[in-house]
């Protein structure tokens, strides 16, 4: 399984919809992923090795290296297939090169 990270500045509202939306369309490609949503603030680098994926709305600055793969998820929250689907092709193709 592909464990995914997603963050907004509340935790509860964008961050959802790009956890659910994630979740939805990488199982559709076949894919086995848990997405979690939480509060950017709460994210420590200690969090971060828990997971294979960080898909933020965009990439923000922690003052400290982010060693997995980030994807700006923000594009998924306008729902425009035109927007959303390099964003998810981009995560599927991460998905291959991890190989769980």
């Amino acid at each position: 399984m592909i464990k995914i990270l997603t963050a907004c500045g509340a935790g509860i509202n964008s961050s959802h919809q790009i956890k659910t939306a994630i979740e939805e369309e990488m199982r559709n490609r076949g894919y086995d992923v848990a997405v979690d949503a939480v509060v950017i603030k709460d994210i420590t680098e200690e969090m971060l090795k828990e997971y294979d994926i960080f898909a933020p709305i965009a990439k923000p600055d922690f003052g400290f290296e982010i060693y997995i793969p980030i994807v700006e998820a923000g594009p998924i929250l306008y729902r425009i297939p035109s927007m959303s689907e390099p964003v998810f092709d981009e995560m599927e193709q991460i998905i291959k090169s991890i190989n769980k």
